[in-house]
């Protein structure tokens, strides 16, 4: 938001520069993002009149003026602006003025001397408007200084508010605070009723109470739109980056920067029936002022009349009933609606507005009526008129509760480390506008505060408390060295941290990604088909419209948009939570939703990086196995991790693996099936893979084994079986049979082809033994490959090759 320190010093002005001001607001938890002078570098520039004009003999586009700067003598300058007329008023800058860097001297333009400039905005650093010379008042008076007429010692002040701040959204809530934070009283503007001198209304009818419990407006009749507004109210307003349109606009967006509270004009000869607060019907439209034309959702809170939707409400009005050009009686609207039901309604259209920005976050649902009879009051001063009666619809129940909050003193000195006098707390009470009742419970003092109308962020003794530290000053705090009692964390030895997983992935090649949880429904439902994603109720766009139920997604658009950017070998990994609903559930709350953490990823591309020693191969399904068994590894219990065969509708058929451990399902591993890829627009082949974490990191503490000083023993064998039969099976049967002396089991060959059944396999495989204590004997070692053997045939049905 963005204010005229000048208008903020009509209501409070504490002793105070401008820095120190922006520095005073920031520390009190208004930020400043900056500030700015509202004109540019320039001196002696006075106010001139135009008193005669003519035609330049030697350029068409130029002028000869004639200008008056209140002394007896014309000066004559030349000029190419296309308004420059007799009677106009605006900026001149005589010879030896100075814009900027620049001195301003006689010259000649076309061999016609000129003896100065008239000014644009843009050439005072006003605004960016050049199109013309800046036209004043007629009543401005002639030769008086332009800053000092047009007040341009002043300062734009950018403030970036916090949403729980709304009631700083206007120059009454700065003041207040400034007025606190100063401890000096604020000008406050008596607002008085307007009497009503016709008998016109218009009824009103709130359908949707929950979203608008208050609603207040007012008939005015025979006003003047031609009237012009005043330019002490232009020049707030455009301080404030609002342009000047009409008396009507003026003043509805002047209120709204003076108490915060939006407020709308409707023509009122052309509305039709009765207005009714109401929430939009399925198939209703409607035309705003910004010529845009949008069909409205179902959840849309509007202003409507008898003919339909004449505005969104809080946030734009309609192009049938906008006040224009022969409008000569309005209806003023001033209304309360829910910050729970405005919340992100601008953003599902795509708008973003000034009403809207203030509704979402809250408007004082006390000051509806105040607002109107504001309003009221400067447009029968600007554009005349007559008003009638002031109406007020009202759903009590439905309007916000005032919290009560107890605040007490030893709570306030405990959290804040300093001692804060009663007096001080009721002074700060008082001035933030809190009502409070002071009272002495078990020995202690204690306030039971009301939280004020423009205050939905009071719900707590700590926001109090908060109050009370800003005031006070954070600066003003002590800074004070905590001491604690520093234990060391309990960290399980049998756990693998996912840190130590992370190292892992990124020595393996892989980098860390971070996504977001929300993610677009359509992506979602193409890579997890079988889990319903949870729809947002208010998401911040179209593409991040559901939650996760896998972290695939968001990877994958990651390794899309770098493709997009020539990368050749992508290798990405993420921790984090996926959220999955109940199946076949109508309604559900936040205790049914699994949130799960997870370890997923996704590789394509290159094997290697590129190397003149390297040969451009293609990933593949192995690759991405060998680092996944790379972080089995950490954990010491590599032989409880199993990869099994599985159908799964984003996976390709025959390079797809359900990952378990000990029995229970961790995960999945496999090839993008080819029908998504080609959906996905991907024209390589992509491998992802997706782990459970909570099983993943439990580990195998390692057993302490003295190193055997005596000679190993090694056998290898060739076994003939079934070409179904998976390699894993038949190492699990052998450590099962080998006994206990078995140290390194280890397949080096598969072969398939001439002078072996082409429905077997031959799979090579070395067995290492070694005793503890003592060298082994033949016997012994060939006892343990007879049991082998016997049993791999009895099981599997196999036989040693010759």
């Amino acid at each position: 938001m963005k204010f005229s320190e000048q208008w903020l010093r009509e209501w409070v002005n504490p002793d105070l520069s401008t820095q120190e001001l922006v520095d005073q607001l920031t520390m009190a938890g208004l930020e400043v993002e900056g500030f700015e002078p509202v004109a540019g570098s320039f001196a002696g520039i006075i106010v001139a009149e135009v008193i005669a004009v003519e035609a330049h003999p030697n350029a068409d586009k130029l002028h000869v003026c004639k200008v008056s700067t209140g002394g007896s003598e014309l000066l004559q300058v030349v000029c190419g602006a296309p308004n420059a007329r007799v009677g106009l008023k605006a900026p001149f800058a005589p010879v030896g003025a100075r814009i900027e860097d620049v001195k301003i001297k006689k010259t000649k333009l076309r061999q016609v001397e000129s003896f100065g400039m008239l000014c644009s905005e843009r050439e005072l650093g006003i605004s960016d408007h050049h199109e013309g010379l800046m036209e004043l008042p007629a009543d401005a008076p002639v030769g008086a200084s332009i800053v000092d007429y047009l007040q341009l010692n002043d300062v734009v002040i950018d403030l970036d508010l916090t949403p729980n701040r709304s009631d700083c959204l206007g120059i009454t809530g700065l003041a207040r605070e400034v007025g606190v934070l100063n401890n000096i009283d604020v000008k406050v503007r008596e607002i008085k009723p307007v009497a009503a001198t016709i008998e016109n209304t218009f009824p009103v009818r709130l359908s949707a109470t929950s979203g608008c419990p208050r609603y207040v407006g007012r008939v005015i009749t025979n006003i003047n739109l031609n009237a012009a507004t005043p330019l002490w109210m232009q020049e707030k307003l455009r301080r404030c980056e609002l342009r000047s349109i009409d008396p009507i606009v003026d003043v509805s967006n002047y209120v709204m920067l003076e108490l915060g509270q939006p407020m709308h004009a409707f023509d009122l000869d052309r509305l039709q029936g009765r207005i009714d607060v109401r929430l939009a019907a399925q198939g209703e439209s409607i035309k705003l002022l910004n010529d845009q034309e949008i069909a409205l959702k179902e959840n849309t809170l509007l202003i409507t009349d008898d003919s339909g939707p004449i505005a969104i409400a809080g946030i734009m009005g309609g192009m049938d009933t906008a006040v224009a050009e022969g409008s000569c009686t309005i209806f003023l609207e001033s209304a309360f609606f829910s910050p729970m039901v405005m919340a992100g309604q601008a953003r599902s259209y795509g708008l973003t507005t000034d009403a809207s920005h203030r509704f979402e976050r809250g408007v004082d649902y006390g000051i509806q009526v105040k607002a109107i009879e504001r309003a009221t009051e400067l447009i029968l001063e600007i554009a005349g008129g007559e008003a009638g009666p002031l109406v007020e619809t009202l759903s009590e129940e439905d309007l916000p509760n005032q919290n009560r909050v107890k605040l007490r003193s030893a709570r306030i000195n405990r959290l804040l480390g300093i001692h804060v006098s009663d007096p001080e707390v009721d002074e700060m009470l008082t001035r933030l506008g809190f009502e409070h009742e002071k009272s002495e419970q078990d020995g202690e003092i204690c306030w039971l505060v009301h939280a004020p109308t423009h205050r939905f962020d009071i719900e707590l003794e700590v926001d109090l408390i908060e109050e009370i530290s800003r005031i006070y000053g954070y600066n003003n705090l002590p800074v004070t060295v905590p001491r604690s009692d520093l234990n060391m964390a309990h960290v399980a030895e049998t756990e693998v941290t996912l840190s130590k997983i992370r190292d892992q992935l990124v020595s393996r090649g892989y980098q860390e990604a971070i996504t977001y949880s929300f993610v677009d429904a359509g992506a979602q439902s193409l890579l997890d088909p079988v889990n319903e994603p949870i729809a947002l109720a208010n998401p911040i766009s179209a593409d991040m419209s559901v939650m996760r139920s896998t972290l695939w997604p968001g990877l994958v658009k990651a390794l899309i948009y770098n493709k997009n950017r020539q990368q050749d070998r992508i290798r990405l990994f993420e921790t984090g939570l996926r959220f999955i609903q109940p199946a076949n559930q109508a309604e559900i709350d936040l205790k049914q939703i699994k949130q799960e953490k997870v370890l997923a990823g996704v590789a394509m591309g290159r094997r290697l990086p590129e190397s003149w020693s390297e040969a451009a191969e293609q990933v593949d399904f192995f690759d991405v196995k060998g680092d996944l068994e790379s972080i089995f590894a950490l954990t010491g219990d590599s032989d409880s991790f199993r990869f099994q065969p599985v159908d799964h509708p984003v996976l390709h058929p025959g390079q797809a693996a359900e990952i378990s451990r000990n029995g229970e399902k961790l995960g999945y591993l496999g090839l993008l099936h080819p029908r998504v890829q080609a959906q996905l627009g991907l024209d390589e082949p992509v491998f992802l893979f997706e782990l459970v974490v909570a099983l993943l990191i439990s580990g195998k503490l390692p057993d302490q084994q003295e190193l055997s000083k005596f000679p190993e023993i090694r056998r290898d064998i060739a076994i003939l079986v079934d070409q179904d039969i998976h390699a894993d099976q038949i190492l699990a049967n052998i450590r099962e049979n080998a006994g206990d002396y078995l140290q390194n089991l280890m397949l080096f060959d598969v072969y398939t082809g001439k002078g072996i059944d082409p429905t077997r396999k031959s799979l090579a495989l070395g067995l290492t033994y070694q005793h503890p204590s003592r060298t082994l004997t033949d016997l012994e070692v060939s006892d343990s490959i007879d049991r082998v053997v016997t049993s791999l045939h009895d099981q599997f049905g196999a036989s040693l090759r010759n």
